[in-house]
């Protein structure tokens, strides 16, 4: 499944072009929300009622704000609260209005609320659930012959890296649009930069760096009555089976960023961490810090820094080095020979991406970032694997990863926490 760089590329600049196209036409006024074969509704499911799928939801709402057949159609989520909480805030949104459409009996609970959406008669599922869960519900979506709005990232191991590969096929070949939460790919500045880094105004790329440097996130204590996979799953940044650990959840954004520039994936991965400050049994048995060397064709090497500790040098950027100078996400800078610095207008990348997606489809030809982010997902990953070993780790040595971390078993009940990894001595590969 791996491709040759200049294939890479090519998905790369498509991608982006087609993005690119969107955001410049929506800024303009230019967009149509006529289908190209009629006027018929989408009904829209929502898979994962946490504050990240409530807000995907408010933000397709957004983009759709002049397309009255949008329709949130179903709900559902794992936790009965969750889903209820959904349900109460989306109702009294104003972003939302008279789109919340969602029935008693289209809100679903359970380790199967995503067929049941999925089943409920939905066009596109927005997928916003913990991301281990993500590969058997693109799998689903895809088979059904759904459109899919998926956050990020798509998968956790290898395992699940290679369900996903197969259903960007099969999406293809239905002619369905997925569209990924890597909303920098649909950020005007990004767009821009990433078209003259392609252009050559750095001349070759040589290298680059990029940073997810914060401090600590949210922890909810375990609750009387919680069996291990409640509370794991409440908690499910700190299980390397639900998150891929904050390399993978949240650093991807960055990593995803370098892919982009360089136009294709690393072939290896050198790197270090450790669970030097968040200790407690509390944050299950997820790292703290990451420093990952990650190798590129053509000998370009990407400096790959994340750390979720308080008290520390802030810093969430990339930057892209070339032969003829330097691009910086801060302020969309470039240095060297050329100075340009983008000061276009923005619409808000969380509603611009889902603006795109519709677009795509209501023009019948649906965008497919699936791939894509399947890429930047197992190059975290790989950083990841080489974190937790300490040793070095291909491309092909993740993609074919015999890993697979889900439970063998979803259901309620016990699920010991993992041993922390230590490098040297842990073996994930």
């Amino acid at each position: 499944m791996t491709e040759s760089t200049g294939a890479n590329r090519r998905d790369f600049l498509k991608t982006s072009s087609v993005a690119l196209g969107g955001a410049v036409a929506t800024q303009l006024g230019l967009l149509s929300s006529a289908h190209a074969g009629g006027s018929d509704t989408i009904k829209v499911g929502l898979v994962g009622c946490g504050g990240r799928g409530t807000g995907a939801v408010e933000n397709l709402c957004e983009a759709a704000k002049d397309d009255k057949n949008v329709k949130i159609h179903a709900l559902g989520d794992l936790f009965r609260d969750h889903l209820d909480n959904t349900r109460s805030s989306l109702k009294s949104n104003g972003k939302v209005g008279d789109k919340f459409d969602v029935a008693d009996d289209r809100c679903f609970t359970g380790f199967d609320a995503y067929q049941k959406v999925i089943d409920s008669g939905v066009d596109l599922v927005i997928l916003a659930t913990p991301p281990g869960f993500r590969p058997m519900m693109i799998e689903a979506a895809v088979k059904a012959g759904k459109n899919v709005f998926t956050e990020k990232p798509v998968a956790v191991d290898g395992t699940g890296i290679r369900k996903v590969l197969a259903a960007a096929e099969e999406a293809k070949k239905k002619n369905l649009g997925i569209v990924a939460g890597t909303q920098r790919r649909h950020q005007a500045g990004y767009l821009e930069s990433m078209k003259r880094i392609h252009e050559g105004y750095i001349g070759e790329v040589t290298g680059g760096r990029c940073y997810w440097n914060q401090g600590s996130l949210w922890m909810k204590p375990r609750e009387s009555g919680w069996s291990d996979m409640e509370w794991q799953v409440r908690n499910w940044l700190y299980f390397t089976w639900l998150s891929g650990d904050h390399i993978c959840e949240q650093h991807i954004h960055n990593i995803d960023v370098l892919n982009w520039a360089i136009g294709s994936h690393p072939v290896k991965a050198v790197g270090l961490g450790g669970r030097q400050v968040r200790t407690s049994p509390a944050f299950g048995h997820i790292f703290d810090h990451f420093a990952i060397d990650f190798e590129y064709p053509n000998d370009v090497h990407v400096a790959s820094y994340c750390r979720q500790i308080e008290g520390c040098e802030n810093n969430v950027s990339e930057t892209v080095c070339g032969t003829q100078g330097n691009w910086s996400s801060n302020g969309y800078r470039f240095s060297g020979k050329d100075k340009f610095r983008f000061r276009g207008k923005e619409v808000n990348p969380y509603v611009q991406e889902h603006i795109d997606l519709l677009e795509s489809i209501r023009a019948g030809k649906p965008l497919n970032e699936l791939t894509t982010v399947a890429h930047s997902t197992l190059t975290a990953i790989m950083g990841r694997m080489s974190a937790y070993t300490g040793k070095a780790v291909s491309w092909d040595d993740a993609l074919n990863s015999k890993l697979d971390l889900m439970p063998t078993t979803l259901a309620f009940g016990d699920l010991p926490t993992p041993a922390v990894a230590v490098p040297g001595q842990t073996e994930l590969i």
